[in-house]
Formats: structure tokens, C-alpha cells, sequence
């Protein structure tokens, strides 16, 4: 069995893996999905969130897991968190997976990202700063049209009411990473072919800045852990490294 250590993107909490976490759980697996420091928090807590501040928290959830192999993966802004753990503790974590997340090189940031791939309209209209500038909020009517609209009306309503302000400063951070370190560990990307908030097209750029991760493909929106939660359990499980537990290359019934 392993530990999966599942990492949020902007804007939202350790409540979108409920499902996926459950089905892991189920598998046998140990899960931790935390809420990253600062999110949803007032100006003060926004403004001192960070990306290294992130990627130690990650990290340390990694040294603290109870069970290897430990996998850790991230959603959409949380590959960066992931990106940047993996450097920070490479010796802690035996594979990432990024599911369709920031899989970014070194030196570069998110916002540097949306500079090179250019405006995504439909998205934009949906971010608002916080009345301090240290964060972003989403606003609009139907932002589920965006965010989830492969996923069943009855979840996206209930997940939309409980997204959160976003820090500002991780996003602007460029990431430091290391053949030696992040290099060195396997990497799967989980593309989602229906995203419309990083789309297919910037999920392959990513791939061709950062090459060597095993791809999979969803037909799934932003939010395949309310659209496709049983495919996606499937594929974090296949992540695990089959050289790291007799039990690796048998994950079971399908989910």
C-alpha cells in the first residue's frame, strides 16, 4: 500500500479530493489532503503565504506519512507545490503526479506561464483581487461553467459555494529546481482534454517545457475529481512506482 499526499489548486481546499480520497482509502491506501497555509485567509494570512513556505508544508506531510511509498500529486496551482517539495525533499517522496497542474521549469513562474501561453478570457473575467491586493477572489454567476462543466450540476453547485480567496505571492514566485533533486523522481501528467482553465493546449506546452513525464489523458473538465473521480483514483494508483511495494503492480479491482 502507499501514502498519496493530494494538493489543492487556487482557490479551493482539501474538500475537492473527498471522493478520490475515499476511493484510495478504500484500495487500502493512507491519503492526506490538506488545506495549504493562508488560503481563505484575511489580508495578513494571504500576504504571507509562499511558495517555499508551501512546498516545506508539503514536504513535511511527506516526511510525516505513514506508509511508503508516498505519492505526491497536485491539481492544476498545486503542481507548483508539488514541483517545489520535491526539490526541497527528495528523499521523502518516490513520485509525483500532476493532474492537469503547473508542471513548470526552473526559473519560471505561473504568472510568467500565463505571459508565454497569453489571456484565457473566459477565465479572467472570473478573477477579482481582494480588497488589499493579497489575494484574488472568483466572482461571476456560473463560475462552474469554467471551472466544472463536465461534472454533475448537483456537486459543481455545492463545490462553487466553497471556494476561497487565493494568495497572490506563490503565483508570482519563480520555482528552483535541480536535475539532482525534482529531476530525479518519476513524474505522471494527467491531462484533462476538456479543460477550459488550463487548457489542452497549455498542458502540452508544460509537457514540452518540462519532457520525461508518463502522460495519461481524461476526457474530463478542471475538476476530474468531480467528472471522472473513480478514473482518476485508477490512475494515482498506477502512479505508484512498481519497484516500491510488492503490491504496487496490483492495485486491485478497477475504481
Amino acid at each position: 500500500m502507499a501514502t498519496f499526499i493530494l494538493i489543492h489548486g487556487s482557490w479551493h481546499g482539501s474538500w475537492c479530493f473527498d471522493e478520490v480520497k475515499a476511493l484510495l482509502e478504500a484500495e487500502g491506501h493512507h491519503v492526506m489532503a490538506p488545506d495549504l497555509p493562508g488560503m481563505g485567509g484575511d489580508e495578513v494570512s494571504l500576504g504571507a503565504a509562499t511558495l517555499q513556505g508551501w512546498a516545506d508544508f508539503a514536504a513535511g506531510l511527506c516526511r510525516a506519512a505513514p506508509e511508503r511509498p508516498v505519492v505526491l500529486a497536485g491539481h492544476s496551482r498545486g503542481g507548483l507545490v508539488v514541483s517545489q517539495a520535491a526539490e526541497t525533499a527528495p528523499d521523502a517522496m518516490d513520485a509525483l503526479v500532476y493532474i492537469c497542474a503547473m508542471m513548470l521549469p526552473s526559473g519560471m513562474s505561473r504568472m510568467q506561464f500565463k505571459q508565454l501561453v497569453g489571456p484565457n478570457p473566459p477565465l479572467d473575467a472570473l478573477i477579482k483581487p481582494t480588497p488589499g491586493g493579497q489575494g484574488t477572489v472568483i466572482v461571476g454567476e456560473r463560475p462552474g461553467a469554467v471551472f466544472a462543466q463536465r461534472s454533475p450540476p448537483d456537486k459543481v453547485a455545492a463545490a462553487m459555494m466553497r471556494l476561497v480567496a487565493e494568495p497572490h505571492g506563490p503565483r508570482s514566485e519563480p520555482l528552483r529546481l535541480t536535475p539532482e533533486r525534482f529531476g530525479r523522481l518519476p513524474r505522471t501528467y494527467i491531462e484533462c482534454s476538456e479543460d477550459q482553465v488550463i487548457p489542452l493546449s497549455s498542458q502540452h506546452r508544460m509537457q514540452e517545457l518540462v519532457p520525461g513525464a508518463r502522460v495519461e489523458q481524461l476526457w474530463a473538465d478542471h475538476s476530474p475529481f468531480l467528472s471522472r473521480p473513480v478514473t482518476l483514483a485508477r490512475l494515482l494508483i498506477e502512479a505508484i512506482p512498481q519497484n516500491a511495494t510488492a503490491t504496487a503492480d496490483q492495485p486491485g479491482a478497477e475504481l
